[in-house]
């Protein structure tokens, strides 16, 4: 499984590790990623994502079935 927002989409980003002396070298930041499960009423089902906390805070506004609509349509996730 790869570092990937199942909601967000948000991804790892290439940038530089800038040392005192001004040297630069190539680092990764990787998005904040969580293993949460959620709860959807509609298929009284249980699901594990792995969401940034971005993804949290778009699931508690939006809510779990809107939330997983919008990345579905957009190709976040498949099922």
């Amino acid at each position: 499984m790869s570092r990937i927002c199942e909601i967000t989409g948000k991804a790892m980003i290439v940038g530089n590790k800038v040392s005192h002396s001004n040297i630069k070298t190539k680092r990764r930041f990787y998005p904040n990623l969580q293993v949460k499960k959620f709860y959807i009423p509609e298929e009284d089902a249980w699901i594990t994502l792995k969401v940034s906390a971005a993804g949290i805070r778009t699931i508690s506004k939006k809510g779990i079935s809107a939330a997983l609509k919008d990345a579905r349509d957009k190709g976040f996730i498949s099922f």
